[in-house]
C-alpha cells in the first residue's frame, strides 16, 4: 500500500515537473501531457529553423566566396524587454567585437549578457536591452540592420 502511493506521488511530481518546464497552465494528466507534446513539436521546429538558417548560410558562404561576403550570420531576436543577438563567423574575426559593442553603443542598447568566443571562430551571443532614457523604440530589424553595417564596415576595413 505505501508502495503505490509512493509512485503516485512521484508521478505527481515529475508531472508538476513537466508541467513547469513547458510553462503549461493545465490541471490534469492528459492535458498536461498534450501541452508537452505541443512544446516538444515547437522546439522541433525551432530546431529545424535554426538548422535551414545555418545550411542557408554555409551554402551562402561557400557559393559567393568569390564575391568577399560579410565573414558573419547575424541573427536577432526580440525578447520581452530588449534583443537576443548572436553573430558567428567561421574564422577569427580580429577587432569584429569591437565594431559590434560600438553598433550596440550607437542604438542605445545596453549589454545586459554576453557570450564571447574568438579562437577559431567567432562566436557573440549578447542580450541587448534598449536603453530607457532614450525615448525611441528599437525593433529587431534594425538592429540586424545594425550590426550587418558594423559587420560590412569592419570587413571592409581589414582589406585596406
Amino acid at each position: 500500500m505505501v508502495s503505490r502511493e509512493h509512485k503516485r506521488a512521484a508521478l505527481y511530481e515529475k508531472l508538476q515537473l513537466l508541467r513547469s518546464i513547458t510553462n503549461s497552465h493545465a490541471l490534469n494528466k492528459t492535458s498536461i501531457i498534450v501541452d508537452a507534446s505541443k512544446y516538444i513539436e515547437e522546439l522541433k521546429q525551432k530546431v529545424e529553423r535554426l538548422n535551414q538558417d545555418i545550411a542557408n548560410a554555409q551554402t551562402t558562404s561557400s557559393s559567393s566566396s568569390d564575391q568577399n561576403p560579410l565573414p558573419g550570420q547575424v541573427t536577432v531576436e526580440a525578447l520581452e524587454k530588449g534583443f537576443l543577438i548572436n553573430v558567428f563567423s567561421e574564422k577569427s574575426c580580429p577587432g569584429l567585437l569591437v565594431s559590434v559593442l560600438e553598433a550596440f553603443e550607437d542604438l542605445g542598447l545596453n549589454v545586459l549578457e554576453a557570450r564571447v568566443s574568438c579562437a577559431d571562430s567567432f562566436r557573440l551571443q549578447a542580450v541587448g536591452g534598449e536603453n530607457e532614457e532614450e525615448g525611441e523604440s528599437i525593433d529587431a530589424h534594425a538592429v540586424k540592420q545594425a550590426v550587418a553595417v558594423a559587420i560590412k564596415n569592419w570587413s571592409e576595413n581589414t582589406e585596406n
